[in-house]
């Protein structure tokens, strides 16, 4: 019998009464939040990760009842058959095992009745001696000189991930390898990253499960192009992470190495494989990258395990359905008061969008509810220089600050106002939280805040490879437990599919100019025509 559509449950239902009361006077955040036991009770810690929800417009009893609501829909239930291997990818007839990439225990991790731990340590293996003779200089350049940068060729999960985690490292461990990012069919992204590089000490990625991406390949042609014209071998400059016996793991077409990723592993859930192990290894070595794991494994195991009023990913994911479904909120924004997270929001913004973005159920049937919200973010305190106008006084949205508690930068500092820039950095997100709920009256309308507008805070201790590792995990958790909440399925993309088709029949009218300068447009939809007309014409 199948489970119930998520406006069916019970809780739901409770649900939507209770949301009509959060309108009254004295359910104003800024009457909430008065309650000294409230960021006790509505706050949860978990080993060097605080999440504190105390600013979201909710009360014990919304929160018991979206406890209910995770139960009803069997949201842990779910997460666990997930870790352990079962079919939860419905559509695609495949399970999700991204978290048996860091799964660090003895217990084996079974599929079909294979143990796939073996094969995923094997390619950590293989990534470990690689980058140990990198870095020892064994292996070298097509002119025998060392490699200094690597550029990452790939799009979407391919590089989002591994771009977060490389800017967040790269501000307390100097990289070895300096890692650049290739992800846009843009020319003048190739154009400015081989600005960048010296091309006789220089690796190229490609990272692509079928190898067949018209980005990643247009890209790979370019870069053999590069290669060619500095009279280099690719063979010894050309690296691939692709699936097993994809046209990038073919001997017949040799490069300097090539590293296996799996079906089980989704794009935008695949930084704890070999898709960040390869490069983040090279840059910072692979005993980061397993620190970076253990991270992971901390939150997997707290996200299995926890119990649900103590399970911080699926609190949040909790409050983000309250506030999409029942708050009616359309948006998030995601605000690290940190530069070296300035790359989370992009990555969340596509692991949660591309996971939750869908118009039916896990059965195929039409959705009538809100599958999530626009995520969107940039870090404290530009952000308050940018959108926190709109945010103010604009149509609200929840905001969720994350704040690291002990900075890189530890040299002397300079005073100023009688603090120091960390200090001042905290106390704007503090602020802000406070302001967000609380507002302010004033008899001008223009300076009149409503406050009562929701926010989260995380806080993380440092940036160091497991807080980082948690803090990733933390946002997978949430997405997916979000997914399973909601009866959508959190892995496939689907939807990705309809412009990549419609492109590939403008591509061969393309093709077919480039190759006849007389060929005509004129058979094509007139906007299709006009568009394609002023790019040979390359004037307005």
């Amino acid at each position: 019998m199948n489970q119930p559509e998520f406006c069916n449950f019970a809780a739901c239902k409770e649900l939507k009464t209770l949301s009509k009361k959060m309108n009254q006077d004295h359910k104003h955040l800024k009457n909430l939040i008065q309650d000294p036991e409230r960021l006790n009770e509505l706050s949860i810690r978990e080993d060097g990760f605080f999440y504190d929800f105390s600013k979201q417009r909710i009360d014990r009893s919304i929160l018991n009842e979206l406890i209910r609501l995770a139960g009803e829909a069997k949201a842990k239930d779910k997460f666990s058959r997930m870790m352990s291997g079962e079919i939860i990818n419905m559509t695609e007839n495949r399970a999700v095992l991204h978290t048996a990439t860091r799964d660090f225990s003895p217990a084996p991790v079974f599929l079909n009745g294979t143990d796939v731990k073996p094969e995923i340590q094997r390619v950590n293996e293989q990534i470990k001696e690689f980058v140990l003779k990198i870095h020892s200089k064994k292996i070298k350049g097509t002119t025998g000189k060392a490699f200094t940068d690597a550029v990452v060729i790939g799009i979407g999960g391919s590089y989002l991930g591994c771009e977060f985690v490389f800017t967040a490292l790269k501000h307390s461990i100097t990289p070895q390898i300096k890692l650049h990012f290739l992800p846009n069919v843009d020319i003048d992204n190739f154009g400015q990253v081989i600005k960048e590089i010296d091309p006789e000490t220089c690796l190229w990625i490609v990272i692509s499960k079928s190898y067949t991406t018209t980005e990643t390949m247009a890209n790979l042609e370019q870069a053999l192009l590069f290669l060619k014209n500095h009279h280099l071998d690719p063979a010894h400059h050309l690296v691939t992470v692709t699936s097993k016996g994809s046209p990038g793991d073919d001997p017949s077409n040799p490069v300097l190495a090539s590293f296996h990723m799996f079906d089980f592993i989704g794009g935008r859930y695949s930084v704890s494989s070999a898709v960040g192990g390869v490069p983040l290894s090279l840059a910072f070595g692979h005993d980061v990258f397993i620190r970076f794991l253990k991270g992971c494994h901390r939150m997997d195991l707290h996200a299995l395990n926890a119990p649900e009023d103590k399970n911080i990913p699926l609190i949040s994911a909790l409050i983000s359905i309250w506030n999409s479904n029942f708050l009616d909120y359309p948006a998030q924004a995601i605000i690290p008061y940190c530069s070296a997270l300035s790359k989370l929001a992009p990555h969340i913004q596509q692991l949660y969008m591309e996971s939750l973005g869908k118009s039916t159920t896990m059965d195929g049937n039409p959705i009538g509810h809100q599958t999530g919200v626009i995520i969107f973010g940039e870090p404290g305190t530009n952000a308050q220089h940018s959108f926190f106008q709109f945010a103010h006084q604009g149509s609200p949205f929840p905001v969720e600050f994350i704040g690291v508690v002990n900075p890189v930068y530890t040299k002397a500092q300079a005073s100023s106002k009688g603090v120091y820039n960390h200090q001042e950095l905290w106390a704007n997100m503090i602020a802000q939280a406070q302001a967000l709920a609380v507002g302010k009256d004033d008899d001008e309308k223009a300076k009149f805040f409503s406050g009562n507008r929701p926010s989260s805070t995380i806080l993380i201790n440092d940036l160091t490879p497991e807080s980082i590792g948690m803090l990733l995990s933390f946002y997978e958790a949430r997405t997916v437990y979000e997914g399973f909440v909601l009866g959508v399925n959190p892995f496939d993309q689907f939807g990705v599919e309809l412009g990549k088709i419609l492109a590939s029949d403008i591509r061969n009218q393309i093709r077919n100019k480039n190759m006849d300068a007389n060929y005509s447009f004129d058979s094509l939809n007139p906007a299709v025509q006009f568009y394609l007309d002023t790019l040979f014409k390359g004037s307005l």
